[in-house]
């Protein structure tokens, strides 16, 4: 009741902020409209899409992360990851929640070995990296972390502004890279490349871009240790989401510019931990994220219904395999770590 009570709160607040900036005249009503007839062209062009296509999965459909449209859309925005107070403003906000979250869950599993540098000795890749944002704060913390993204100014950008701080010079490092294409070196030999497997995955604010979630969730497990931990922040599939995250972040406050997200490639934490749990992970954690757009903060909430975080783990590899010898038997541990939160 009292994270549904928060929500209306922050609505409340989004809808006040906005009015104070001169948007008065906007129309939830027309809002609404416009969202359906959206959803409605999207499931016409989906029944046309489904006469040619062979009902397969995602992976097998596309076997890409990469959503060219997407690359499109960060290429243009390359320059501008560490102005503090542009585009990017709330994902550097963000990392008040986030980088604690992946340090506190990682030092669960392995225990402080360096004196300041918590996380000292373990390797971390920052899958979708954009301008190394999270991936410097991880190094900083020891960790030897590898970005990489497939826009290759951002990770130009990346390299350009760790190479200002000595004490990431040896512990941070990005490729111009795809998840797919990093697991593809550990299938063909090359590890040596940097392609060995790794303590720990990031994915914060990523997963809502990508074209292809199977393709994702199982080169993830391909270059994960066993035991390895896999963290992912994004946006769920709600109406609240929808109203919050595009209509109002993007449509009235420009808090991220407009078009930054799809809804249709948002999803649910029990849709990820289902897609997670059917790749060989378990998922340990799952909080709710809220950010406020008066403050520029972020904070915890128990409701799910807009940003969220999960902590998951790597527990057997060949997941596909696995499943058809145990009937798809859930890892034990982590029952009823996600719930639908209402829309």
């Amino acid at each position: 009741m009292y994270a549904n009570k928060l929500n209306r709160l922050m609505l409340g607040l989004f809808i006040r902020h906005a009015t104070a900036v001169g948007r008065s005249a906007f129309s939830w009503t027309a809002a609404c409209k416009q969202r359906t007839l959206w959803l409605q062209r999207r499931a016409c062009l989906k029944t046309h899409q489904h006469v040619v296509t062979c009902p397969t999965s995602a992976r097998s459909a596309s076997q890409t992360t990469v959503d060219p449209d997407e690359v499109r859309k960060f290429q243009s925005l390359a320059g501008k990851w560490w102005d503090e107070q542009g585009e990017f403003a709330a994902l550097h906000a963000l990392n008040d929640l986030r980088v604690p979250f992946i340090r506190d869950n990682l030092l669960n599993v392995h225990r402080a070995r360096h004196r300041g540098k918590p996380l000292g000795g373990l390797r971390i890749l920052d899958v979708g990296c954009g301008g190394g944002l999270l991936t410097e704060p991880l190094g900083r913390l020891g960790a030897n972390v590898l970005g990489i993204d497939p826009v290759g100014n951002s990770v130009g950008t990346a390299e350009l502004h760790s190479s200002i701080d000595p004490d990431l010079r040896n512990r941070v490092s990005y490729r111009a890279s795809t998840l797919e294409e990093l697991s593809a070196e550990r299938t063909g030999g090359q590890e040596e490349q940097g392609a060995d497997h790794f303590d720990a995955i990031v994915a914060s604010e990523v997963v809502e871009h990508l074209a292809d979630l199977e393709t994702f969730a199982s080169c993830c497990n391909h270059v994960l240790k066993p035991g390895g931990s896999l963290f992912i922040t994004t946006l769920n599939k709600t109406n609240l989401s929808y109203a919050l995250a595009i209509v109002v972040a993007e449509q009235l406050l420009h808090i991220v510019p407009s078009g930054t997200h799809d809804w249709e490639k948002f999803i649910s934490p029990v849709d990820l931990e289902r897609l997670l749990e059917s790749n060989g992970f378990s998922v340990q954690s799952v909080q709710g994220m809220l950010y406020n757009p008066a403050s520029g903060a972020w904070s915890w909430t128990n409701s799910t219904a807009i940003n969220y975080a999960l902590h998951a783990v790597k527990v057997r590899d060949d997941p596909h395999a696995d499943q058809a010898e145990d009937g798809g038997s859930h890892p034990e541990g982590h029952a009823g770590a996600t719930a639908e939160p209402n829309n």
